[in-house]
């Protein structure tokens, strides 16, 4: 890239908090957010856990946005609001574009909607059906931030947040913006749910990444953005920031609708060209924050791929979706605010729940919380259906 893209700020909710700060305890407590489903009626009930935000639509909406809304949006407006407010920039200033990532949009009104609509077309409210477009959220998000210059969504299932905040880098980078609110939102509906869990993938316990005896994955809700600056921004506001962004990559195995490649092939290339693109080496990386869902096919394919490409030389490693389950579209947002706190905090985050290693790969991930430590260069993955997989690397200032 011709200059640096600092992280000028972020903004998080999550299952296991509702600010940076309160996320940032949770991790280094080892508090994990996984629970019973409580927000909406669900054959699931009780038998399928969860990670969900501790907010129900109803308050959310008095705090936020006065507006029935989609819960998708509503999280992406309180992590949005957080991430401009720490950055302490007045977006008036600068060419601002908001890039927000979703795979569920407004899902969780329109499932509402419809059961009642197909006994009586007279019945059902239209506006919980009008925000059911991904694109919906976006453009409610840019209308609370006050965004009218660039607004774009991306939806390539759970590498979108990454890939949100590779275009805006991108975008800064050939001088097109100056500012770039970057990253992803998403809401646990009935429909994900029982998608899901048709594809077998669902663990009926709480989840164990990268374990030998996992399961399957726990999903979560959540979101999650990072503020970028040019150079010019940083310089003229006169910000003070822990991080930048590296470099990126995104590829695709082109192997199955829903599984990785056993070899990882796509996952291999997408870090390895992110090492490329920033120029450093595989023992420059100080920790890796893991794609890691839990399922069998996914942890083994990233771990066959992390064991190829850093060999003796792999890095602490962890899932940090034990603690929040699978936020989906939003995850590699949450994880890139996790990852610029483990720079900002110098410290690496636990896998939890961990016992045995994948004999296969034979990684032990990071057991506990650990702080203290030189924490330079943090790489965070997000491997989506399809075979769309993005790596991400963040570097200390």
């Amino acid at each position: 890239m011709k200059g640096r893209i600092h992280v000028a700020g972020a903004g998080v909710i999550s299952a296991i908090g509702n600010s940076v700060t309160e996320t940032f305890e949770s991790l280094q407590h080892e508090r994990m957010g996984i629970s019973h489903i409580t927000l909406f009626d669900s054959v699931h009930k009780g038998v399928l856990p969860v990670g969900e935000v501790k907010y129900s639509n109803e308050s959310l909406s008095d705090t936020l946005w006065a507006k029935p809304v989609t819960r998708t949006a509503l999280l992406g407006i309180h992590a949005a609001r957080e991430a401009v407010k720490s950055s302490g920039l007045d977006l008036k200033r600068w060419r601002t574009g908001l890039i927000s990532a979703t795979t569920v949009g407004g899902m969780d009104l329109t499932e509402n909607f419809f059961p009642d609509f197909l006994t009586n077309s007279s019945k059902g409210k239209l506006r919980d059906v009008i925000h059911h477009a991904c694109g919906q959220s976006t453009e409610l998000i840019a209308d609370d931030l006050k965004i009218n210059g660039f607004v774009s969504t991306i939806n390539t299932a759970c590498s979108s947040s990454v890939n949100a905040i590779m275009l805006g880098s991108r975008m800064i980078d050939q001088g097109m913006l100056d500012v770039v609110i970057a990253g992803g939102t998403d809401a646990l509906t009935k429909f994900t749910i029982n998608g899901f869990n048709s594809l077998m993938i669902l663990d009926k316990n709480l989840c164990r990444p990268f374990d030998a005896n996992r399961n399957g994955l726990n999903l979560g809700e959540g979101a999650g953005f990072i503020v970028l600056v040019s150079d010019k921004v940083k310089q003229a506001e006169g910000l003070k920031t822990d991080c930048f962004v590296a470099g990126f990559a995104n590829t695709n195995d082109a192997f199955h609708q829903t599984a990785s490649s056993p070899e990882g092939r796509g996952s291999y290339g997408a870090m390895q060209q992110t090492l490329a693109m920033s120029g450093l080496k595989v023992e420059d990386i100080d920790y890796i924050n893991l794609h890691g869902t839990g399922t069998q096919n996914n942890d083994l394919s990233e771990g066959t791929a992390v064991k190829r490409l850093f060999g003796d030389k792999c890095p602490p490693v962890s899932s940090t979706k034990a603690f929040t389950g699978h936020t989906l579209g939003a995850s590699g947002g949450i994880e890139a605010v996790f990852s610029v706190l483990a720079i900002r905090e110098q410290c690496v985050f636990p896998n939890l729940r961990f016992e045995t290693a994948i004999p296969e790969v034979g990684i032990t991930p990071q057991l506990a919380f650990e702080k203290g430590i030189s924490v330079k260069h943090v790489m965070s993955n997000s491997f989506g259906f399809g075979g769309n997989c993005s790596s991400i690397v963040f570097s200390k200032e």
